[in-house]
């Protein structure tokens, strides 16, 4: 089988798809033939050795990338009873220091792994676990999000945004999301309520008294997101190498803000498979690209443009 590795931190060029021996399932995990494997933004960072998961990995390359996966169980150890071969499956898998999902085949933990619903498609299920967990957990457990509360959405179109518009529209929240003009309309058709181009608009000018700022962006935009909480309002910052400063700047203005770090959770996911079973939710799969095409797929994620999420497809033998 082959799958993706790098045995040193640095730019895409250090991913490599090698042939490995087949996994083979220990006690509690089962192999799954893995139909894709979703791009995140952890992923590009972790490979330039930035962020957390970096530093629990340093001392175990060649290392293989990938939390998110989907697919068909093929085998099943002594223990598993909960899942059989032949299952449809997804999670959040490895989370932070295993990985594993760049590859033909990949070890998962029994209890990391939900049914696919009917309703999507296989490959494309692999973008969503991760995505969608950060924006539940953010939404509903760090940020505590009530109906009627009115929450900004930052970076909105991305793989996490658009998912947390549609959370809190489904909670029956008042959302705002920041994105450039050319998402406008497909952000509407998500729920949110207003749009603000941020590149030609300042979102502290039209927002204010908000209970919940949801920031995918950091740094300076999380900063300034705080001139726009009211004053029991909450700020959930995501990206972890810009909480720190941002949290400390809200505790001096008397206000709350909080980072976070997702985490694998099957009642979540099961929860937010529903949503999509009864059509209140749906995924964006921008693109999906070939497994031997993920140095440019590394690219592209860096850029941090584009709708939706981006896709690996890990077995030739799934049509695109």
């Amino acid at each position: 089988m082959r799958r993706v590795i790098y045995s040193r931190f640095g730019e895409a060029e250090e991913l490599q798809l090698i042939e490995s021996d087949m996994p083979v399932p220990g006690d509690g995990q089962v192999c799954v033939a893995v139909a894709g494997a979703g791009l995140n933004p952890i992923d590009w960072k972790t490979r330039k050795g930035l962020g957390f998961a970096a530093q629990q990995i340093a001392d175990r390359l060649p290392w293989t990338p990938g939390y998110d996966l989907s697919g068909i169980v093929t085998e099943v150890g002594d223990d598993v009873t909960t899942l059989a071969p032949g299952d449809r499956v997804m999670g959040l898998v490895g989370f932070p220091s295993g990985g594993g999902a760049y590859a033909e085949y990949a070890l998962a933990r029994a209890d990391e792994l939900i049914l696919v619903p009917e309703e999507m498609d296989l490959v494309e299920a692999g973008g969503l676990p991760l995505a969608a967990l950060t924006a539940w957990q953010g939404l509903f457990e760090v940020a505590e999000l009530e109906p009627e509360h009115k929450v900004l959405i930052h970076a909105g179109a991305g793989g996490v945004g658009h998912l947390a518009i549609q959370f809190a529209k489904a909670r029956g929240a008042h959302v705002i999301a920041t994105a450039s003009a050319g998402n406008s309309d497909f952000l509407a058709t998500l729920g949110a309520d207003e749009v603000i181009d941020y590149a030609h608009d300042d979102f502290t000018d039209a927002c204010y008294g908000l209970d919940v700022v949801f920031d995918l962006v950091g740094g300076d935009t999380g900063h300034r997101s705080l001139h726009t909480l009211g004053e029991h309002g909450v700020l959930v910052t995501v990206p972890t190498v810009t909480a720190d400063p941002i949290i400390t700047e809200a505790e001096n203005m008397g206000l709350r803000a909080h980072g976070m770090t997702v985490r694998p959770d099957v009642f979540h996911l099961d929860e937010i498979a529903e949503l999509i079973e009864d059509g209140d939710v749906r995924l964006h799969v921008e693109t999906i690209y070939p497994l031997d095409a993920v140095v440019e797929a590394h690219r592209q994620l860096q850029t941090g443009r584009g709708r939706g999420k981006k896709v690996l497809r890990c077995q030739p033998t799934y049509a695109e």
